[in-house]
């Protein structure tokens, strides 16, 4: 797709894996906004719509297994030398109990430990357990070693092995001695590499992925497969071939842990990106380790607001480097280190990325507000265009922090001024080997995307086109399992959070879709405007990128920049210098340096809080919080651990290996209840109940077809005509649940739960009327046996049908009515259709229109029965209410019925998103 905006260049040492780059720092440009008022139209959207099959064809790459390219010389990662014996049983020697006859020592039996666990994972207070024990005769029934919770206490203290124990220090910044608890950087590591739940799937060596056999197309996904670790890989070899390279990534965050007062923690967490992004955003796996607390002092009782900001700042750097000291000497040199299954590799631990929200990459690459953390050289009235950028050469900054041995301070602050830095005191990045800070900060999806331009454009529709229409439409959406329905639309919500902005994300579209805008103006470009974010939000978020689909990504961001100039037109922006959308300029450049953005996701550290910050501080008593909160830590991680190694004692103590444990391969499975909902509806109940009119006719040309599946259609209708069914009733279902692969096909991530609902009206407890729901789905359209629909649910072959009555027949109905020679669907569906998808979607905003599908005497609606097993997963339909406003009358629950057309929603989730778009 042609573009009206200039290509944007990476910045120096950036794109390369050679270590290298160009010392030039030529000029950045713009294009004057980019906003592309004339061609919007027709042109471009035509051109997108051909593009259709173009796009199809990369994205089915990603379903492929990569061509792999290994590191060259084969030493990368390579061992040198073996413990003979694994995590597990190093952990058995410390812990004792090596009997076997006991699984679970120090306590004598599973059920001291089982409510050990309880207490410690999920239990009350300290407090109330005790006072739980303290019940008549409950320690002698249960047999437990332990009376008190400090005597359970002092069991795991003494008792069991853990990870490595908190510190306390004090840093003194300005005269002043703060207080700082920390754990070693090295023992965290040592940690997460040695685990040997983590075995199996750790990763040593950096590999290139590519989609074809000339190794032109490069895919990126797991943190290996980018460009960073392939370069780093390559200076460490320059030295000392052989090298493990050990990527750090840091996360920090201040965050709020009461409710009603102001008390805050500032936790650091520290993860690496030899263990897979699936394990690593999942809390319950442990690949998330807290480093610290940082001080929250905000230095009020310094008056001055500038050298307050650059006191909080050094004391920001000045405990982040106390922290990660130890990775200096161990990351150019490297350590021994054994992995779970016991094999030693000589482990450099490198800073690699750091995750955090705006504020926080700021502080840590030393920026001032309104300026790029990446170091991209450009004015603040710069930011809002689509433009080349050229980044800060990394070596000026080292040398300007350098000036502060001079002994000059104004000569300092000038210094720094002129490269473009705060005057930070030793950075903590500033002597960590094969850093650069401006490479390491990584995008935010959470809060540059979601949090950041999600929410602009939602306030600035709303200003467009009235907050009391947007409601009305958002009410009046038919239900989707996948969707949360604003039954009172948004304009109400106040503190929205992340999660209500990607619900808001998933139905905004088309919702706006047939609004008009005031006075007269076209909405075509505010339209694409919205699609190419909503793309680009999407596109990010891919699971596995080619360089093919980054194209992608920077043409949505383009779409973006050549449209939004409507917003200036309507007087709703006089600019748009938001950091947070320059930020946008970055992400395909991250992607290629340290692989898809799941890798570094701020919500992770988000979900980190509950259980490092929130949680521990409600288990203290609130005064003198940090040493009680570290301590409870300490604690939880000693028993999660030994629950793990409980778990690998009960299985039989089984050697840790390295082999990647072999997986099933994946496909849609159905859900169906065992017993049905209602055990007898008779026909002319789903009928009147269910809306599956004609029913007993089309039961009778499901099964004549069925039997004989050469006939004709007018065929079909003259035997079914004829056909006596002998039964008057069927076992009715108001569910269907489907479990659907991974989007991309990818092994190790989880299949998503989606549901289909089929239920008429019912009376509630509290005696309201709850009208029923009958919900959208694709379903497979009849096709010669042996012919499917494609991967998991590619459009063609696809039909969207409202799914009236789904049902079961008995036995005894089943054996009547199929021979012994045909096998008998085990569960139907009586659906409602729409109209064919189109062989392209509708210009500009690139969602399909369908509408009621009709018998050929335009009267009754053309329904069917098919099989379940040919529902492959729920569709949202958007109904297309028109330049009017929507008519007040109709409701969420009716208005699949009374709206004549409707806009195939392709934003539902992803799975949805690379299916249909």
């Amino acid at each position: 797709m042609e573009v009206d905006v200039q290509t944007r260049g990476a910045g120096p040492n950036v794109d390369g894996e050679d270590g290298t780059g160009p010392d030039q720092r030529p000029e950045a440009t713009d294009n004057g906004g980019a906003d592309g008022a004339g061609q919007a139209g027709g042109e471009q959207a035509g051109q997108e719509a051909n593009d259709d099959a173009r796009r199809r064809e990369a994205e089915d790459a990603l379903w492929d297994e990569p061509i792999i390219v290994p590191f060259p010389g084969g030493h990368a990662g390579a061992p040198i030398g073996n413990t003979n014996s694994s995590t597990y049983q190093a952990y058995q020697q410390l812990v004792g109990g090596a009997d076997g006859n006991n699984h679970y020592h120090p306590l004598p039996h599973k059920l001291a430990w089982d409510v050990a666990e309880w207490a410690k994972e999920i239990g009350p207070s300290s407090n109330a357990f005790t006072k739980f024990l303290k019940i008549d005769k409950i320690v002698d029934t249960l047999k437990l070693p332990y009376k008190t919770s400090h005597e359970l206490n002092e069991i795991i203290d003494k008792k069991l092995p853990g990870r490595p124990k908190f510190m306390r220090d004090n840093v003194v910044v300005a005269g002043e001695s703060y207080p700082l608890y920390y754990r070693d950087p090295m023992e965290c590591i040592k940690a997460l590499y040695s685990d040997p739940e983590f075995a199996p799937h750790l990763v040593y060596a950096p590999e290139r992925h590519y989609v074809d056999e000339d190794e032109t197309i490069r895919m990126y996904g797991e943190m290996n497969t980018g460009k960073w670790w392939w370069r780093v890989q390559k200076a460490v070899e320059s030295r000392q071939r052989g090298g493990t390279i050990i990527p750090a990534i840091i996360s920090s965050d201040k965050t709020q842990v009461t409710l009603f007062r102001t008390k805050s923690a500032y936790p650091i967490y520290l993860t690496i990106g030899n263990i897979p992004k699936d394990i690593r955003r999942k809390p319950s796996r442990g690949a998330q380790i807290l480093l610290g607390y940082l001080p929250t002092t905000g230095l009020t009782h310094i008056k001055n607001r500038d050298t307050r900001r650059r006191a909080v700042a050094n004391l920001f750097h000045a405990c982040v480097e106390k922290i990660l000291a130890p990775l200096k000497e161990a990351g150019l040199n490297g350590v021994p280190m054994a992995s779970g299954d016991g094999v030693i590799r000589r482990c450099h631990p490198i800073f690699a990325a750091f995750v955090g929200d705006y504020p926080e990459q700021c502080l840590v690459a030393g920026c001032k507000n309104m300026e790029c953390p990446q170091g991209c050289d450009l004015d603040r009235d710069d930011l809002g265009y689509y433009c080349e950028f050229t980044r800060r050469y990394f070596p000026d900054i080292l040398t300007a922090l350098a000036t502060i041995d001079d002994g000059d301070p104004l000569k300092y602050v000038e210094t720094c001024k002129t490269a473009g830095i705060k005057p930070i005191y030793h950075p903590f990045w500033e002597d960590l080997p094969y850093a650069d800070i401006y490479v390491s900060i990584t995008p935010d999806v959470l809060h540059q995307l979601y949090q950041g331009m999600v929410k602009h454009v939602i306030s600035w529709l709303k200003r467009a086109y009235g907050a009391d229409e947007i409601d009305a439409q958002f009410a009046r959406l038919p239900p989707n399992h996948n969707l949360r329905h604003f039954t009172s639309g948004i304009s109400h919500l106040s503190r929205v959070s992340g999660q209500e902005h990607k619900d808001i994300c998933r139905v905004l579209l088309g919702v706006i879709l047939d609004l008009p805008l005031p006075g007269g103006l076209s909405p075509i470009r505010l339209v694409r405007t919205v699609r190419g974010l909503l793309d680009y939000v999407y596109i990010a978020q891919y699971p596995s990128h080619t360089t093919t689909t980054l194209e992608y990504l920077d043409e949505a961001l383009a779409m973006f920049h050549n449209n939004k100039g409507i917003l200036l037109d309507l007087g709703i922006r006089e600019n748009f210098n938001l950091p947070k959308l320059h930020s946008l300029l970055h992400f395909s450049e991250k992607i290629k340096q340290f692989g898809t953005t799941d890798n570094y996701s701020t919500e992770a550290t988000e979900r980190l809080h509950i259980d490092f910050a929130k949680d521990a501080y409600r288990a203290t008593n609130h005064k003198d919080e940090y040493p009680q909160m570290t301590l409870w830590l300490e604690r939880l991680e000693k028993v999660r651990r030994h629950a793990r190694f409980i778990a690998w004692r009960v299985a039989g103590m089984q050697p840790i290996t390295n082999a990647k444990p072999e997986r099933p391969p994946k496909k849609m499975r159905i859900k169906m209840t065992r017993f049905p909902t209602v055990k007898a509806v008779s026909f002319q109940n789903a009928d009147l109940r269910y809306g599956a009119h004609k029913f007993r006719t089309h039961l009778s040309e499901f099964i004549v077809k069925h039997n004989n599946p050469d006939l004709r259609p007018h065929q079909v209708k003259l035997i079914a005509a004829q056909y006596v069914l002998p039964f008057r009733s069927v076992a009715a279902f108001h569910k269907v649940k489907f479990w659907n692969p991974d989007a991309q096909n990818r092994e190790d991530a989880l299949q998503t739960l989606d549901v289909i609902h089929v239920r008429p009206a019912y009376v509630d407890t509290q005696g309201r009327v709850q009208p029923g729901r009958f919900d959208t789905a694709l379903i497979e359209e009849d096709r010669p046996a042996g012919q499917g629909a494609g991967r998991d649910g590619e459009r063609h072959g696809l039909q969207a049908g409202r799914v009236r009555f789904v049902f079961r027949l008995s036995a005894t109905a089943t054996a009547a009515c199929f021979p012994q020679n045909v096998q008998a669907p085990e569960h139907l569906a009586y659906v409602e259709w729409f109209t064919r998808f189109k062989p392209a979607a509708e210009p500009n905003h690139l969602m399909y229109r369908v509408a009621h599908a009709y018998e050929r005497d335009g009267e009754e609606r053309l329904a069917s029965i098919v099989p379940v097993q040919q529902l492959v997963r729920s569709v949202h339909l958007i109904p297309r209410f028109g330049p009017e406003p929507a008519p007040r009358e109709w409701s969420s629950a009716s208005v699949l019925e009374l709206c004549a057309a409707f806009y195939v929603n392709s934003f539902t989730d992803r799975h949805t998103y690379i299916t249909i778009y």
